[in-house]
């Protein structure tokens, strides 16, 4: 008799609570997605708040989304790892930001490694990682990782990542991020198929 274990691909996504096209948040997810993928082969998946705006808003209860989001809510469910961005207004995450995570079931991202970052106007709103962001995923009893990222706008140009600081800070969170990222890498090679015996 022999045993053979089927390792799936490393699922990764991101939730970027940006409202506009193009957007710092979504920028700054898609940076760290590819930082995640240079280590550790992955699907990567980018949900962008803004493009299902108009089909999350008036929404009550999740029965009543239509599909597209119901694929998006499922897909950060069925995450191994989640990065999420947002900007901040008003001194913390976007509304539609909260909303789509009001509607995360509450035990779906439980142990999930999350990964923390925002972007601002100036540098007066970094603590929204920790004031705001870090206690809604501590809710979930997600694993939100060491390292948060933020981002002002003077760090762009032209939608991308230039500051040579804030990018080392990035490439730093996902190093401090890979040991949590393997357990979940782990945990996807045992649970990914039943073993097969011959």
């Amino acid at each position: 008799m022999s045993t053979l274990k089927t390792t799936r691909t490393l699922r990764i996504v991101a939730v970027s609570g940006g409202l506009q096209r193009p957007s710092k948040s979504a920028a700054l997810a898609e940076h760290l997605l590819d930082l995640i993928a240079n280590e550790v082969p992955c699907q990567q998946r980018l949900i962008e708040i803004g493009a299902i705006a108009p089909q999350l808003v008036g929404a009550v209860w999740r029965s009543h989304l239509p599909a597209a989001v119901e694929q998006a809510l499922a897909a950060a469910e069925q995450a191994d790892v989640l990065v999420v961005a947002t900007p901040v207004f008003r001194g913390a995450y976007t509304g539609l930001f909260k909303h789509f995570f009001d509607f995360i079931d509450q035990d779906a991202l439980i142990d999930k490694p999350v990964l923390l970052a925002a972007t601002g106007g100036s540098e007066r709103h970094a603590l929204v990682i920790d004031q705001q962001l870090r206690p809604l995923f501590s809710f979930f009893q997600a694993r939100t990782l060491p390292l948060g990222v933020y981002a002002t706008d003077k760090n762009f140009v032209d939608y991308r990542l230039q500051d040579d600081a804030l990018i080392a800070r990035a490439h730093l969170a996902v190093q401090r991020a890979l040991p949590l990222i393997g357990l979940s890498r782990q945990t996807c090679t045992a649970s990914s198929e039943p073993l097969l015996a011959a």
